[in-house]
């Protein structure tokens, strides 16, 4: 079955695709979507609101409905829907990454930015795990694909989800819907808009939802990785005259999350060798059942408590022809991580528990301001300045208990701490506290120059001037598993000191540990940057475009600042640059019912930022590094048919192939050999689905859907050791999820049900190295299991 599904979705070569999208220039956002034609695509990939097939640059959309027909209505859940997008679950959003074309950057460092930038209403949002939340009431995902730091900033250096909310409308309406998912997971969700006076109008939305989980925890007798969500959004739309609009939204959510559970899914396996062991481990754990092991035994539940608000205000001001923008915005974003890294029940001789809590406080204030002309003439321009400046601070205790054997306790059997036969325990316990500053300042301009009807030149400069700070502070009595000593800024002095009198950097940096002073180590670094692009683009014909464009990526510096810094890791981390080039051909075939865009890229990537794992005390950890250069190549295509009024097709394919040019190891580590996949890049991924609706002329319509996709196997442990990246490729496999339902001829009512994951196709998101006795984690994320749910939804 699994070929069948491989071979017609490649055969069909379709991308995820959707309805308008809200304009985020001086167009009110209803009043552009009531201007497309039927079945254009709007987007605002280059700060206007324009047809899709008219933009260079490879985009793909996800509409709205098909956001809430997923399993959750997220950008996890979008990753499935377009094949470009690959997303890194993780035990807490802070660590979760997005990965583009192959490229995106995984980090646990406080000091480092995502490669893929997440955009909301216009507002950049300076960590992606402020987006991993519930995307409700959302008109439109547009996926921008490569290079888009011209417009949108340096942390666009692999690309940009713009995501658009539904805008409020002069008009009386509302919506409330409820879903149940088996096991216990219920969603709830409404919206009322209102207009408040002749030129102002709003719009409210409220969500909640909770879910027991996909695992069981045999220590607490619970189900885990579930969660509780809730959250609400106003938003006023004030547009007195064709020259003023001013939009103002305010947001809130709180998630409760007992995920995500690292599951013990295969036997003891020595070191980097593959070969399996024997461990005691073994009978502390559940069964290890590869990708269908669905229980853990833990005595602390793996979790992440998350609030975030924020504030934000869009004026356009028409200055003659042209439109002066302004968005300033204000985001608060917490998150505590607790964590189970011992994956045990209690502690034992030879296995000692670690429990984290890692409570982190993120503020972010940005200020865009920007002038465009109108769209469509001989020359169309926008140009303005952008300042951001995101602070994060993290507060991460390690507590461990740790014991031996007292004198004639048997061998060969688990001893638990804190039994006759165990000696007593200690308790290792070491407090960081750290945290950085990020500053940007920007100045940007973009050009379109239509040199005849049907030639057009487009090029574009940013200039940019980043500020990093970052401090440290490691207090400890006493080391123990996966806790270094006491480093501070005294401990650093005196670590340099060592180093210059010709120490080893490890042996300075354990003797250089007596010496603390309880004063935070402090540094800093600036950098310069100018990057930009060029495109050139040809009208063949009213209905096919082709493009061509070089784009000059950048991301800035970084440091790698976690729990675990010591001297050797306080270096700069260098900023990330690209090159990238994309060739690209728009097509409306058969009247503008179908849509076919294809795009092929090339992208080498400097100075790498990267994760590579390592043993840091017995524990694993990842050192954040300029890995050296990758490249990323490959062909997309994209496609949106309506072969009838009722009738939708839409889906897409990739061919990514990205890989290590040249790994530049970190110091003490290993070099990941040339031509080694970059993590979560499968080399063929592809999504298609189709929706039709009957209408049977009686008292209820019919409506059916499915929706399908597959990628082949990806790299999740981007590791030097062969035979780790081995173990931790996730394998190939398809999804096929299926709809049906009944609503009303206007749209009143509706009642959907859904299947999801017909054929119960069990994977991982994630596998991971260093569990007990060296065996290996998986992360087992809701959609791999089989499981039905109804929606119900009543709009007036």
């Amino acid at each position: 079955m699994k070929s069948v599904l491989y071979v017609s979705v490649a055969a069909l070569a379709l991308v995820s695709s959707a309805t308008a999208a809200l304009a985020q220039d001086a167009a009110p956002a209803d009043a552009a979507a009531d201007e497309q034609a039927p079945g254009e695509i709007v987007v605002t990939a280059q700060k206007r609101s324009e047809s899709l097939q008219s933009v260079p640059v490879a985009v793909s959309v996800v509409s709205g409905d098909s956001l809430a027909a997923a399993s959750r209505p997220s950008i996890e859940s979008a990753a499935q829907l377009v094949p470009s997008l690959n997303f890194l679950k993780s035990g807490t959003t802070l660590n979760q990454t997005i990965f583009l074309r192959g490229v995106g950057t995984a980090t646990f460092s406080i000091a480092g930015e995502p490669s893929v930038s997440t955009v909301v209403d216009g507002v950049v949002y300076a960590r992606s795990g402020e987006a991993f939340s519930d995307m409700v009431d959302i008109n439109q995902i547009e996926v921008l694909r490569g290079p888009q730091g011209t417009l949108f900033g340096k942390n666009a250096s692999a690309g940009v989800i713009n995501i658009t909310t539904q805008m409020p409308r002069h008009e009386l309406g509302g919506s409330v819907e409820a879903s149940y998912f088996d096991r216990n997971e219920y969603r709830v969700k409404g919206m009322v808009n209102a207009p408040l006076g002749e030129n102002l109008a709003a719009r409210f939305t409220g969500f909640y939802g909770e879910y027991d989980g996909n695992i069981r925890n045999t220590a607490t007798n619970q189900w885990v990785n579930g969660y509780k969500h809730w959250g609400a959004r106003a938003q006023f739309l004030y547009d007195p005259s064709s020259d003023f609009r001013l939009y103002l939204t305010a947001d809130y959510h709180r998630n409760d999350d007992d995920c995500c559970a690292d599951i013990i899914a295969t036997p003891p396996i020595v070191g980097g060798t593959g070969l399996p062991t024997t461990g005691l481990s073994t009978s502390a754990l559940p069964a290890p059942l590869g990708a269908n092991t669905r229980a853990v035994n833990q005595n602390l539940v793996t979790a992440t408590k998350e609030e975030g608000w924020g504030l934000s205000a869009q004026a356009d001001i028409a200055l003659g022809e042209n439109t002066l923008t302004s968005i300033t915005a204000y985001r608060k974003w917490d998150n505590t991580e607790i964590r189970d890294g011992d994956w045990l029940d209690k502690a034992y001789v030879g296995y000692n528990q670690l429990h984290d809590n890692g409570p982190q406080t993120s503020n972010t204030f940005t200020q865009e301001l920007r002038l465009t002309s109108p769209g469509g003439k001989e020359l169309s321009w926008v140009v303005g300045g952008y300042f951001s400046r995101a602070f994060s601070e993290r507060v991460f205790t390690r507590n461990d208990v740790v014991c031996t054997a007292a004198v004639g306790a048997p061998t060969g059997v688990l001893i638990p701490c804190g039994s006759v036969n165990a000696n007593a325990s200690t308790l290792p316990s070491a407090t960081a506290d750290f945290g950085s500053t990020f500053k940007n300042y920007a100045l940007f301009g973009q050009a379109t120059v239509r040199a005849s009807d049907a030639f057009r030149v487009i090029a574009g400069i940013r200039y940019s001037h980043d500020e990093l700070n970052v401090f440290h502070k490691r207090v400890t009595t006493l080391t123990g598993p996966g806790i270094q000593p006491s480093f501070d800024q005294g401990v650093y002095d005196e670590y340099v000191r060592l180093v210059n009198l010709g120490t080893s950097p490890t042996t300075a940096a354990t003797n250089a540990a007596a010496l603390a002073n309880g004063v935070p180590f402090r540094t800093g670094t600036k950098k310069d940057n100018v990057s930009g692009k060029v495109a050139m683009q040809y009208d063949f014909s009213r209905n096919i475009m082709g493009y061509a464009s070089f784009a000059r990526g950048y991301k800035g510096p970084a440091y790698n600042i976690f729990f675990n810094l010591t001297g050797t890791g306080t270096n700069v981390i260098e900023a990330e640059t690209s090159d990238a080039f994309e060739l690209g051909l728009k097509n409306r075939l058969f009247d503008g019912a179908m849509t076919l865009n294809i795009a092929g890229f090339y992208a080498k990537y400097h100075n790498f930022q990267a994760n590579n794992p390592d043993l840091v005390s017995g524990v694993v950890v990842t050192r954040f590094t300029n890995a050296g250069e990758v490249s990323t190549r490959g062909v997309e295509v994209d496609l949106n048919w309506r072969p009838a009024r009722d009738l939708s097709v839409v889906g897409g394919v990739a061919y990514t192939d990205a890989h290590v040019d040249a790994f530049k190891a970190p110091a003490g580590g290993a070099a990941i050999p040339a031509g080694t996949p970059l993590g979560y890049a499968p080399k063929w991924k592809g999504s298609l689905s189709a929706d039709y609706r009957v209408r049977t002329g009686g008292f209820a319509d019919v409506f059916l859907g499915s929706q399908m996709n597959f990628q082949s196997s990806q790299l999740s442990l981007f590791a030097a050791n062969a035979v780790q990246r081995q173990l931790g490729t996730i394998p190939a496999y398809a999804l096929l999820n299926l709809q049906a339902g009944i609503g009303d001829p206007e749209d009143h009512w509706k009642l959907m049900f859904q299947v999801r994951n017909v054929f119960d196709k069990a994977y991982p998101a994630a596998i991971i190295n260093g569990g007990p006795d060296g065996a290996y984690r998986y992360q087992i994320p809701r959609d791999a299991d089989r499981y039905w749910g109804v929606t119900g939804k009543v709009s007036f």
